[in-house]
């Protein structure tokens, strides 16, 4: 079942969740548009009873789908691409819908994850051991399979790029997989499961609705072997925890609270656009997004200058969309307003808005410190930070503290500094010159609080996949029984 939906449109039913049938489910989630508060629709949570039927048939059909030829693999994975891509618009609605993302980013999310699913269809079919030298006559060489069970519990800022993209190489190198979209949009996580699910046998591919409960459950069961995870760093810790008491291998993608040093030398106006670009894009809602900025003191003031009127210029054009719903709204407002209780100066923004739906401004922070939350915490929303130094040097051990290790951004016209950068910054990507952006097919792992693991590109196929080594060696030539000898 499926349902057409624009955003203009007024409220319709949901999409039934695929294959978790409606009956039997207690609580429910109900979702109000950010744009202006108008109800989106309500869908039931799965029962505990759901959650380990779902677990048990999984686990009853990975045999069979991991025996398929992995070439039969990627040509299912093709079709589900193609289904998907016809089906962008309505999907891309729904998440317009649910989050607030306006229509052509949310369709470029959709596309980003037939994209992503195309790609793995052709990864994983040529997804390869290794032969190792040993002995003259012996052969030692390494195959891999899939880990088993794997859960999808995805993230509601990109919805169906991050869960394509998991979904995509999970089932690529033969696991199962049962997907738990964010609370958040989940009218979108399960359309899109309903999309892809048709595309593979029974059981291969399933949806469970529901919250943190939900996901606690599938992440304790003894059934589940991966864990992968895109979220907060709070959910990201208790998944790890209780992977170590499950053995599920964990893959996680947690918060960020990515630092902009800005060097002495670069054009001020540039840098600014670089700045209001990591940190007002999809409002802020990014886990890459640019969290705290270091200003050399040389180019500071016109660099906030500019910085300012970027968030003018957003906020008078209204380009800044809502965040999604009034509790993320209600805790960025709040370290905004810690922040200059504590010193800090709102050059623009800090203010909410009056009206419905949850939509914050652009807001600039002046005169910030590190003991503020906003520098020190994530701050999932359309704040930019600053603190000026007196150093690049000053500057880079600021950027280089932190709990938080998933990427880094340097604006500087030295390859030197570029360099000191690399080595000095402990995060899983560092971005010279640019606050987005990358080869397709990259990849990286965050640290400490961030999580850990490949999340995407052709590594997270390992990631879902568990390697044997195989020795092989002939038995000594001899006599034996009849007909044995060679």
């Amino acid at each position: 079942m499926s349902t057409t939906v624009t955003p203009e449109s007024t409220p319709v039913s949901s999409p039934a969740p695929y294959p978790v049938p409606s009956a039997g489910t207690e609580d429910s989630i109900t979702i109000v548009d950010p744009r202006d508060g108008t109800p989106v629709g309500s869908l039931s949570a799965a029962s505990r009873t759901q959650v380990k039927s779902a677990v048990a048939a999984a686990r009853k059909a990975l045999p069979a789908w991991a025996a398929t030829d992995p070439a039969e693999r990627g040509r299912l994975l093709r079709n589900a691409a193609e289904d998907l891509q016809s089906r962008a618009r309505e999907l891309a609605a729904w998440n317009s819908r649910e989050t607030g993302k306006p229509g052509p980013e949310a369709l470029a999310g959709v596309r980003a994850g037939v994209a992503t699913l195309q790609q793995y269809a052709e990864l994983g079919p040529v997804h390869r051991g290794h032969s190792l030298r040993g002995a003259l006559l012996a052969a030692d060489y390494t195959v891999s399979g899939p880990r088993g069970v794997a859960v999808l519990l995805t993230p509601w800022n990109d919805p169906v790029a991050v869960a394509a993209g998991l979904a995509g190489a999970a089932l690529a190198v033969g696991n199962t997989v049962i997907a738990k979209p964010s609370e958040r949009c989940p009218h979108t996580g399960n359309l899109l499961m309903e999309i892809l699910a048709p595309h593979f046998p029974p059981n291969v591919v399933a949806a469970l609705t529901g919250g943190a409960e939900v996901g606690a459950q599938l992440a304790m069961d003894a059934g589940v072997d991966v864990l992968a995870h895109v979220g907060s760093s709070a959910s990201g810790a208790r998944i790890a925890r209780a992977a170590a008491l499950t053995g599920a291998h964990a893959i996680l993608e947690n918060g960020g609270n990515d630092p902009l040093l800005v060097d002495a030398g670069v054009d001020p106006r540039w840098a600014a656009e670089q700045a209001a670009v990591g940190a007002f894009s999809n409002s802020g809602q990014i886990c890459t997004a640019v969290e705290r900025i270091y200003v050399h003191r040389h180019i500071a003031e016109e660099f906030c200058t500019e910085l300012a009127a970027e968030a003018q210029r957003r906020n008078r054009e209204q380009s800044v969309a809502p965040l999604v719903d009034i509790r993320l709204r209600d805790a960025v407002h709040h370290q905004v307003s810690e922040a200059v209780a504590q010193g800090a100066a709102a050059a623009v923004g800090g203010r909410i808005p009056d009206g419905p739906g949850a939509h914050y401004p652009a807001t600039v922070l002046l005169d910030c410190s590190a003991e503020m939350a906003v520098f020190r915490e994530e701050t999932f929303g359309p704040v930019a930070p600053v603190q000026v130094v007196d150093s690049f040097e000053e500057g880079l051990a600021l950027a280089a503290a932190g709990a938080y290790g998933l990427a880094a951004t340097v604006l500087t016209g030295s390859l030197a500094h570029a360099q000191q950068a690399v080595a000095a910054l402990d995060v899983g990507t560092v971005k010279i010159n640019a606050v987005f952006g990358g080869a397709p097919g990259g990849s990286a792992q965050p640290r400490r609080r961030s999580g850990r693991g490949f999340g995407y590109g052709p590594e997270l196929l390992d990631e879902f996949s568990l390697t044997k080594v195989v020795h092989l060696e002939s038995p000594p030539v001899g006599p034996g029984p009849a007909g044995a000898q060679r």
